[in-house]
């Protein structure tokens, strides 16, 4: 992992004075990018882009002076052709702002950068931003498009403590349009596992009860592996109550993002938007039965 470089603010001694005075200089939007990076731990640049800015250049014009603050830290691993991206996470003194919000002491900087470096090196890195880059692209859409809205966006952790020990989903949405809500679980697959191990993670879905037999959404990176997981699913067959819908990353792409017609039902070669998956409401209340 390259280093992140040592920032001007990094100098100084990190006390409820420094943190005062930087709550003085953060804008609205600055808070919103802090209350991301707590919620959903790293970002890409574009990923920052699509949620909070106009252009790339005004993201890292803002963005490294965040950086020469101390407000956030960054990230990015060797890679060739070209440059990687840099990853953002809360940095000494924007977790600080974090934590004097909720009311919590704040956290050493040593230990803040440790979890940044134990995120840049995890073998789950990869999973977590596509994981957040669905929930960006949805993110992103509702800030230019007039009449939807990703109304709710839960990270693993808050899932787990919805669902307890039942199920391990890597997110959770209310996507709305026009009024009409579609609340789903989020599955992110990335080609690692055998698909009989993704087939396996529906049972938890059916033990959760009808209040929340939300849709599962998988997202998956070919419309090949996508293919073979149909064929898997027809032939095993999938638990009562579980609604099931399909996506590939390749298709996708060119089709609109998660929110498009991307989405095939089990059973149905047709593919859905985002909203006319079945299970939706008509008065934008979160189905739950």
């Amino acid at each position: 992992m390259p280093p992140t470089g040592t920032s001007a603010a990094s100098s100084t001694r990190l006390t409820a004075s420094v943190v005062a005075a930087e709550l003085s200089r953060l804008t609205p939007r600055d808070r919103h990018l802090l209350d991301l990076l707590d919620q959903h731990s790293t970002f890409s640049t574009e990923h920052l882009v699509s949620l909070a800015f106009g252009s790339p250049g005004r993201a890292r014009n803002r963005l490294n002076l965040l950086h020469a603050r101390d407000i956030l830290d960054r990230f990015r691993l060797y890679h060739r052709p070209g440059s990687q991206s840099w990853r953002w996470t809360l940095g000494p003194v924007g977790a600080a702002v974090v934590a004097v919000g909720r009311g919590e002491a704040m956290p050493r900087p040593a230990a803040v950068r440790d979890t940044t470096a134990r995120l840049a090196t995890s073998p789950r890195l990869n999973h977590l931003l596509a994981t957040n880059g669905l929930f960006v692209a949805l993110a992103g859409e509702a800030r230019t498009r007039a009449g939807v809205r990703l109304a709710r966006w839960w990270n693993e952790q808050r899932c787990r403590e919805a669902t307890g020990n039942l199920v391990r989903p890597d997110g959770h949405g209310v996507w709305v349009t026009g009024g009409r809500a579609v609340p789903f679980w989020l599955e992110m697959d990335l080609g690692t596992e055998a698909l009989s191990r993704v087939a396996a993670k529906l049972t938890g879905y059916a033990a959760l009860g009808p209040r929340r037999a939300y849709p599962v959404l998988i997202w998956l990176p070919t419309t090949t592996r996508e293919a073979n997981l149909h064929a898997h699913l027809s032939r095993a067959g999938v638990p009562d109550g579980v609604s099931v819908a399909t996506a590939a990353d390749d298709y996708a792409a060119a089709h609109g993002g998660p929110s498009g017609a991307v989405w095939r039902v089990l059973g149905d070669p047709a593919r859905l938007t985002l909203a006319d998956l079945p299970g939706v409401t008509s008065n934008g209340a979160v189905w739950d039965g």
